[in-house]
C-alpha cells in the first residue's frame, strides 16, 4: 500500500508559530525529510519516533541534490510510510514545494500541502514592519534573488506602486538596487534588511535604497535575511520602540 507526503511549513523558526496541523503530523510521521532553516521546530522533532533525515540546502551547500530529495520522497511513500517533509516558511513560497508535488504526482504518490507561516511576513511584522498599511503602497510583490535577474521584468517592477519583499537575495543586493533604480525606483526609497529573524542574532538594518550596497558591506550583512523596499518601513521607526515579542 503507497504511503502519503505531507509537504509542511515550518514557519519563520519559532517553534509556536508552526500550525497545529503541522505539529500533529509531527508526532505522527514515520520519516521526516528537513530543511536546514526550521529554527527551533528542529526542538520538536525529538517528540516524533520517525525516521529524521536532513536534507537542508544552504547557498552552495547541499546535502542532497533536489533530484535526490525527490526520488528519496517518492522511495519513502512507495514503502507504504507517512512522510512529513518539512520546509522553512511556506513550501509554496519559493520553497521548491510545487516542484516536489509535481514529481509525486507524476509517481502516483498522494501529497498535501500544508501551509506555514513565511518569513516574507512574519520577520518584517515581528519587528515593527507590517507590509501592508493604508497609508502607503496598496500592493506587495514577493521576489526571490537567486532567479530573479534574467527573469524579472525590472522595469514594470521599479514602476509598481507595491512593497516590495526579496527572500534569499543578500548576495544580490549591489544587483537588485542597481536594477531598481535604473528602471525608475527612487534612490530616496526606505529599505530594511532584517537579518537572522526570530533568533537572538536577529538585527535591523534600515537604510536608503541608493546606500543599499554600500550599508551591506559596511554592516557585513549576511543570509539568511529579509529584505523590505517601499515606504512603509518609514513605520519601523516609530513601532519598533513599542513592539514587545517573546
Amino acid at each position: 500500500m503507497v504511503g502519503k507526503v505531507y509537504i509542511v511549513g515550518a514557519g519563520p523558526g519559532k517553534k509556536d508559530l508552526i500550525t497545529l496541523r503541522a505539529y500533529e503530523l509531527i508526532k505522527r510521521a514515520d520519516v521526516i525529510l528537513h530543511d536546514e532553516l526550521i529554527g527551533e521546530v528542529a526542538e520538536l522533532l525529538k517528540e516524533s519516533k520517525a525516521e529524521i533525515v536532513n536534507v537542508g540546502k544552504r547557498s552552495g551547500k547541499h546535502r542532497k541534490k533536489q533530484e535526490e530529495i525527490n526520488e528519496m520522497l517518492v522511495e519513502y511513500a512507495k514503502q507504504g510510510k507517512t512522510v512529513v517533509r518539512l520546509k522553512g516558511g511556506d513550501p509554496c513560497i519559493f520553497g521548491r514545494g510545487g516542484e516536489e508535488a509535481e514529481y509525486l504526482a507524476r509517481n502516483g504518490i498522494p501529497f498535501e500541502f500544508v501551509p506555514g507561516v513565511t518569513s516574507a511576513i512574519a520577520v518584517p511584522a515581528n519587528v515593527g514592519i507590517p507590509i501592508t498599511h493604508r497609508r502607503y503602497d496598496p500592493a506587495v510583490v514577493f521576489i526571490t534573488g537567486r532567479e530573479s535577474r534574467e527573469r524579472l521584468n525590472w522595469e514594470a517592477l521599479a514602476r509598481l506602486n507595491a512593497t516590495i519583499v526579496i527572500l534569499m537575495g543578500v548576495a544580490r543586493i549591489p544587483e537588485i538596487s542597481k536594477l531598481l533604480i535604473e528602471h525608475g525606483k527612487s534612490p530616496d526609497t526606505p529599505v530594511a534588511v532584517i537579518e537572522n529573524g526570530f533568533s537572538e542574532n536577529q538585527r535591523v538594518i534600515v537604510t536608503k535604497l541608493a546606500d543599499l550596497t554600500n550599508k551591506a558591506e559596511e554592516e557585513k550583512i549576511k543570509a539568511p535575511a529579509v529584505i523590505v523596499i517601499g515606504n512603509v518601513v518609514e513605520l519601523f521607526n516609530f513601532l519598533s520602540g513599542f513592539i514587545q515579542t517573546l
